[in-house]
């Protein structure tokens, strides 16, 4: 394993990112999301994330220095047209016209099209929450996916988030696939050469599976929960595909043509107000939510995003460690 700083990693992403084109906004805000997941020990959502992000921009399938254009749809709606860029620009240029939306309105929504992503929702949510926003997020990706009782890819992984905003404190929040697991997870397994755990997918089959590779390259991943899991993940590619006028994960494979580049899709976004929603009782209820997680906590609970936080504070002093292999594999990319 090698150490480094959060400075030192930060600077490497941020070398990798111009050293092959991208605009200094891209540079900075790509950065500083890859900078949030390796701190918080999210490492498939990290340092690791460049290799695709790479891989991405020489298939032609992202746009490095597109600039995103802000869209005043509706009284409570927000879109963002990300022409073909990451998402974080197209994220950045919406959140304060939908902040502005959810305090007049109680609740806005924030539609993002045509944006290449890789990164977790929490970190979008974090910003959200720091505006004391409760808030929500949503999207699909390709499709790597069987619905339950399927056998071939049809959904994304479709990751769902939601956040809630609390004073004096770091904000509960999860961030999950409705996949059995997130698909970097199943990536960094095959490079470790590490089995999966059953139930993580299946292979051409439709035969439970062990071996990632052929998760990856023939079979399917599996959603987690059953018909519930497949349900939700329905839910995503329609609310985040058709309702915003955007990809479902198999279209969004299709435009992927084989490439292997990092999804091309859009997302959703609701913002509300609790201030708006309770007027002069906020304070009063609010409250009540703080004593719903000391009674979570008092029967031996953990939060969501503890171990994130945990994390995160041990990498604000003492730095991240990454793999040798990947730290060269990353070198190589600033060849």
């Amino acid at each position: 394993m090698l150490r480094l700083t959060l400075e030192q990693a930060e600077e490497l992403a941020q070398s990798i990112l111009r050293r092959h084109g991208f605009s200094e906004a891209y540079v900075r805000a790509i950065g500083a999301t890859l900078l949030a997941g390796e701190r918080d020990g999210c490492t498939s959502h990290g340092l690791w994330r460049l290799l695709g992000i790479v891989q991405t921009l020489k298939a032609g399938k992202v746009e490095p220095c597109a600039d995103p254009q802000l869209i005043d749809q509706a009284p409570g709606l927000v879109r963002v047209d990300a022409r073909g860029g990451f998402s974080q620009l197209a994220f950045a240029a919406g959140l304060p016209l939908l902040a502005d939306k959810a305090r007049t309105n109680g609740i806005a929504a924030l539609a993002i099209n045509h944006c290449v992503h890789f990164s977790a929702l929490w970190v979008e949510l974090e910003a959200l929450t720091e505006l004391g926003l409760v808030a929500l997020a949503c999207n699909p990706t390709q499709a790597y996916v069987a619905p339950a009782g399927g056998s071939r890819p049809l959904f994304g992984t479709n990751p769902i988030a939601f956040g809630w905003p609390r004073v004096g404190q770091l904000p509960f929040i999860f961030d999950f696939a409705t996949s059995a697991t997130a698909r970097g997870e199943i990536e960094l397994h095959r490079r470790a050469g590490q089995p999966l755990p059953l139930g993580w997918g299946v292979d051409q089959q439709g035969q439970p599976c062990s071996d990632a590779a052929e998760v990856l390259d023939n079979g399917a991943m599996l959603t987690f929960g059953g018909h519930k899991g497949s349900a939700l993940s329905a839910m995503i590619e329609l609310i985040a595909g058709p309702l915003i006028g955007d990809l479902t994960s198999l279209e969004s494979s299709v435009h992927d043509a084989g490439s292997k580049a990092l999804p091309y899709h859009g997302e959703l976004l609701i913002a509300l107000d609790p201030q708006r929603f309770l007027g002069g009782q906020a304070t009063q209820h609010l409250a009540r939510a703080e004593a719903l997680f000391l009674a979570m906590q008092a029967q031996g609970a953990r939060l969501p995003s503890q171990r994130r936080y945990a994390a995160r504070a041990h990498s604000l002093a003492h730095g991240v460690e990454i793999t040798q292999t990947l730290y060269d594999d990353l070198q190589a990319l600033l060849d």
